[in-house]
């Protein structure tokens, strides 16, 4: 992947020095947003041709973030930092992917701080942990990653190479997207008059289309600034199979149960991050009025 030397995000954190805090359990995030069951008929705002002033202001802000306190102030990470400095340069291309994007449909996109962090962390969603993977809090749109899941993802997952880890942030920012057009709001106001087998097949769409909105990015990403090198399709597409539901249960040598799945299969992260990927379009990452997904 051709990054090095592209413009660096300033939205990056750097609280690897910093207590987690935070309360109790984690309530809402990249890996577990609140999800209700509801069929979306056209999912969000002024892209997929509504006017943005009848999303009910979540393009404008709508709702007030909950803020948590950790210890001292943020701070941007070390300048030779080389592996924050390649987030800062993914996330700031997905920046740009993304404004140019909600432009076109006549909104203004917000952008995410993404927080880096060892062990764990206070959110707006509770308290996250390294265990739980890289996740996306709504409550305070940010995004939060532990460095050493990159090193879990290659060596422990067998899903090697710089773009699959730019993919990774990708979908966590998609989810930053989905928060932006109303979709999370609207679903994980359906979660409580939800069964637990409604909640994990809403949970399946929800998480492909956030695997669809990282192809997206790199569509464009990749038409502005040719960022792809030779075998990084492949990456990013064996990172999606190796993370799949049925690969993670398969791995820990238990039964696949399709209907516990929470975020897809292997097949299905990898076709619906090739629909994004070959389409550039968000109207294509209609996961929810998908009957075959």
């Amino acid at each position: 992947m051709r990054w090095e030397g592209n413009r660096e995000s300033s939205n990056v954190e750097d609280a690897r020095g910093s207590g987690g805090g935070g309360g109790g359990g984690f309530g809402l995030g990249g890996r577990s947003i609140g999800i209700g069951t509801i069929v979306i008929a056209l999912v969000g705002g002024a892209i997929f041709g509504i006017n943005p002033l009848t999303i009910l202001g979540v393009l404008t802000g709508g709702g007030s973030p909950v803020q948590v306190q950790n210890e001292g102030p943020a701070k941007a990470p070390p300048a030779d930092d080389k592996m924050a400095k390649f987030v800062s340069t993914v996330l700031a291309d997905t920046e740009d992917v993304w404004k140019a994007q909600f432009t076109e449909g006549g909104a203004t996109y917000r952008e995410p701080k993404l927080v880096l962090f060892r062990g764990a962390v206070g959110t707006a969603c509770g308290t996250g942990q390294s265990a739980m993977g890289p996740f996306y809090c709504p409550g305070d749109q940010k995004v939060y990653i532990d460095l050493n899941f990159y090193e879990t993802l290659k060596t422990r997952m067998g899903a090697p190479g710089d773009f699959a880890q730019a993919y990774v942030i990708a979908h966590e920012v998609g989810h930053h997207v989905q928060n932006l057009l109303g979709i999370t709001q609207k679903m994980d106001q359906m979660r409580s008059s939800s069964s637990k087998a409604q909640y994990n097949a809403m949970s399946v769409r929800l998480e492909l289309q956030a695997d669809c909105f990282a192809g997206v990015w790199a569509h464009h990403a990749q038409n502005a600034r040719q960022i792809l090198e030779q075998g990084d399709v492949e990456e990013a597409m064996n990172a999606a199979a190796k993370i799949g539901d049925d690969a993670l249960q398969g791995a820990r040598g238990g039964a696949v149960v399709p209907e516990s799945f929470t975020h897809g299969s292997s097949a299905q992260r990898q076709k619906w991050f090739s629909t994004g990927l070959k389409t550039g379009s968000v109207k294509a990452c209609d996961t929810f009025n998908s009957r075959d997904i």
